[in-house]
């Protein structure tokens, strides 16, 4: 049985990384075709039979996602009613998550108004308290006006005027899939309220379990809201009992990834595991103390049922994220097997937890926590399987918690080298004190507050939360292993040397575990040649980031937007990319001019990795300003700053983008002109002063394809044949612009919008990729 949930599983995953999804009647023939082949196979002994019976029951996997994911996307908002205002009513389905200017929340459509509108069943909305944002134009708004959202709760039915567009996130290479969330999440369209438009609250609430549960949780929230509003770590007891995270700030995010224990701020399988067990032994021991219960049912099974029902109702209030799925349907498996009084062993139950995790959700092959999450189970059984029938005391007990410690640590390296190009050097010493206080003293107070609001209860915890944050605050500021993202094959490599090296004591050469770890550790990023540059041109949303490598140095232009407050394309691409390439230093850091979709995130950047050299157009920011003459080399690749001139910066009603620091890189075969947000009147200044350094092979669109650039002559002058343009998808600017677009009807055009991160290999012959072909998904687009 546990070959065959393996092989269901690789089912579902193959079809996870499908470009297309087989039309109906592929998947139709192909269950035909396993389904009576497994049943005919799965119960002979020979070993073809077994393989036959395995390669069918991976069959029926793939059918079982494909035959999910044609439902799902079946219900997508058609693509000519993206950007139109349509009325719809609905009831709001999830915690309201809350940001600086408004708040997001799912939404559940009931009925469409507008005629002809066809709106998906589920999606997500966020309702700007201002015109900014909003996706209404702010040309057009009274400067004074601003417009409040009101405070929505779940299961509330509301009319609403919206704007909507298909599920769309940025791509980019080593990032978070966007998509593949809101598809998991069944969100198939995504949009904001008009703020113009007449809202109305048509009832207070519609009586559904669903809502029930994310109303109870909207009120525990505004609970501890109530009780401690200025707290700094109220998000983090916020998140332990309703597992809403969006409260918790950056900076503390910063401090869990640095020490290792991020996986603790979620609801994980551990606090689940927890609060059954705590009402486990509390109906066990209360439960003996009555005859008259215990000649009805004996106390184990009246113990099982209460750490069942707890298990459940805390999965709920978490989310039911993967971590509290998983752990909720293995005690599930253990709960039957000991009620029934059959034992199933450890990794069958684990397994048939995975099979139940798949059948529910396809998708959750997907998320990075599904990895850990049964990663690090099966891990702490195949060690603690070693040790059954050893001694017990406290040696045994301290020997075992070492073993523990030794193996989460060292088996979690391969996933999170894949996943995330890091490990923190202090998650063992952090992870063995944060995980028993958090798990059994922070985290059950609060949830006893979330029954009995007493506010010194949630303030005494509070307090001995602060006393953990500041010894975790000390530990982040020791050393961090980051390495650039290793191949698969490489990590696989690394997950057999884990087990090897786990093996039990006494197991001859143990150490060849670690041989087989090594390359996952010390394996060097790919750089080009010498008298070679590759060009990345991050998709950022509506704004610009281009990393350029040679053979020994790296240059960023320009780094994204900014977000809002607490967000920008710094942390959230750039740096991941950095760290993801093995960029450990910027030889040199351009940024263009001030406009916060330029540089949004330099601070993000400056604050990761040490930047050897800084040139801007921001006097505020410090280094050297760029000007027109300024060029230098970098293992054969020239590089040369083309605008503006010294005398610009004398000029005080020299607007943002007319500084912007155009840069030019050349090879011996081919270049690329990056030209940031220049206007029209900048590019006839370059036609003047420097008409022979504008030709170039590949020229990054100037201000995202606005209509204000691109001049005719321009263009001629710089006669490329790949042009790039760096836009967000449906962005209120129209960005870019049609007519922008026809101009440059004579090159081959990628857009950042359409086609992911563009690949640029200045080398003999100059080679463009887009990231969305290259790695193709069929959610994509969908």
């Amino acid at each position: 049985m546990r070959l065959f949930i393996l092989a269901f599983a690789c089912g579902i995953a193959l079809l996870q990384v499908q470009g297309e999804l087989p039309g109906a009647g592929v998947m139709g023939g192909l269950c035909a075709l396993a389904l009576p082949g497994f049943f005919l196979c799965a119960w002979r002994q020979h070993w073809v039979f077994r393989i036959v019976a395995l390669v069918c029951c991976a069959l029926l996997g793939f059918v079982w996602a494909g035959w999910f994911a044609q439902q799902r996307l079946a219900d997508q908002l058609p693509e000519a009613w993206e950007a139109r205002e349509i009325e719809i009513v609905g009831v709001i389905a999830s915690l309201p998550q809350r940001f600086e200017r408004g708040e997001r929340f799912e939404f559940d459509v009931e009925s469409v108004l507008t005629k002809g509108a066809q709106v998906p069943g589920r999606i997500m909305l966020s309702w700007y308290r201002s015109l900014e944002g909003s996706g209404e134009s702010s040309e057009s708004a009274d400067t004074d006006e601003v417009l409040e959202a009101r405070a929505v709760r779940p299961g509330e039915r509301w009319r609403f005027t919206v704007r909507l567009k298909r599920p769309h996130g940025n791509a980019n290479p080593h990032a978070f899939d966007y998509e593949a969330w809101l598809l998991e999440r069944n969100i198939r369209a995504t949009g904001s309220i008009r703020l113009r438009a007449e809202v109305q609250r048509l009832d207070a609430f519609v009586p559904r379990p669903a809502y029930l549960v994310e109303r109870l949780r909207d009120a525990i929230r505004s609970r501890f809201l109530t009780a401690l509003p200025d707290a700094p770590y109220l998000g983090v007891l916020i998140a332990l009992t309703v597992g809403d995270q969006r409260a918790i700030p950056n900076m503390q995010w910063q401090v869990f990834n640095r020490t290792g224990i991020t996986h603790l701020v979620s609801i994980s399988g551990l606090h689940v595991t927890m609060v059954a067990a705590l009402f486990a032994a509390l109906i066990n021991g209360l439960w003996r103390r009555s005859e008259r219960l215990m000649l009805r049912l004996p106390a184990q099974k009246a113990a099982v049922v209460a750490a069942w029902l707890a298990a459940f109702a805390y999965a709920l209030l978490a989310g039911f994220e993967v971590p509290a799925q998983r752990t909720l349907y293995m005690l599930s498996v253990v709960a039957l097997a000991l009620w029934s009084g059959r034992n199933l062993g450890v990794s069958r139950t684990l397994l048939l937890a995975l099979l139940v995790v798949l059948v529910l959700d396809p998708w959750a092959v997907l998320a990075t926590g599904f990895w850990l999450s049964f990663g690090a189970v099966a891990l702490l059984l195949f060690v603690g399987t070693s040790r059954v029938g050893e001694v017990r005391g406290w040696r045994a007990t301290l020997a075992q918690w070492g073993a523990t410690q030794w193996a989460v640590t060292v088996g979690s390296l391969p996933l999170l080298l894949l996943f995330f190009q890091q490990f923190s050097l202090v998650s063992p010493l952090s992870n063995a004190l944060a995980i028993p206080y958090v798990s059994f003293i922070i985290t059950p107070l609060a949830l006893i507050f979330a029954v009995l609001p007493w506010p010194p209860l949630l303030q005494f915890d509070h307090w001995l939360l602060s006393l953990l944050m500041k010894l975790l605050e000390w530990l982040a500021d020791w050393p961090l292993w980051q390495q650039a993202a290793p191949p698969l094959w490489v990590s696989l490599l690394a997950v057999a040397g884990v087990l090897w090296l786990l093996l039990p004591r006494g197991f001859p050469a143990r150490w060849l575990g670690l041989c087989l770890l090594m390359p996952a550790l010390s394996w060097p990023p790919p750089r080009p040649a010498p008298g070679e540059a590759w060009v990345d041109v991050l998709d950022v949303g509506q704004g610009l980031a281009v990393l350029v490598r040679t053979a020994g140095h790296a240059l960023l232009y320009d780094s994204g937007p900014l977000y809002s407050a607490d967000s920008n394309a710094g942390q959230r691409v750039v740096v991941p990319y950095l760290r993801a390439t093995g960029v450990e230093q910027l030889d040199t850091l351009v940024v263009s001019h001030r406009d916060k979709d330029h540089a949004g995130g330099v601070s993000a950047v400056q604050a990761y990795l040490p930047v050897a050299r800084l040139l801007s157009s921001m006097i505020e920011l410090g280094g050297e300003r760029c000007s027109a003459g300024q060029s230098w080399e970098w293992d054969g690749v020239r590089f040369s700053i083309l605008h503006p001139v010294l005398a610009d910066y004398q000029i005080d009603s020299k607007k943002s983008n007319n500084m912007s620091c155009v840069l030019r890189v050349g090879t011996a075969a081919s270049s690329v002109l990056l030209t940031a947000d220049i206007e029209a009147d900048d590019e006839r200044a370059l036609l003047v002063r420097s008409p022979s350094l504008l030709r170039s092979e590949l020229l990054q669109v100037p201000h995202h394809g606005g209509s204000r650039s691109s001049t005719t002559d321009f263009i001629a002058a710089v006669g490329a044949h790949e042009v790039v343009f760096s836009a967000g998808y449906r962005n209120s600017f129209n960005h870019p612009r049609p007519d922008v677009l026809e101009r440059y009807a004579a090159s081959r055009q990628w857009r950042t919008d359409r086609d992911g991160a563009i690949r640029i290999v200045l080398a003999g012959s100059t080679e463009v990729s887009a990231w969305r072909s290259e790695r193709r998904r069929y959610w994509y687009g969908q």
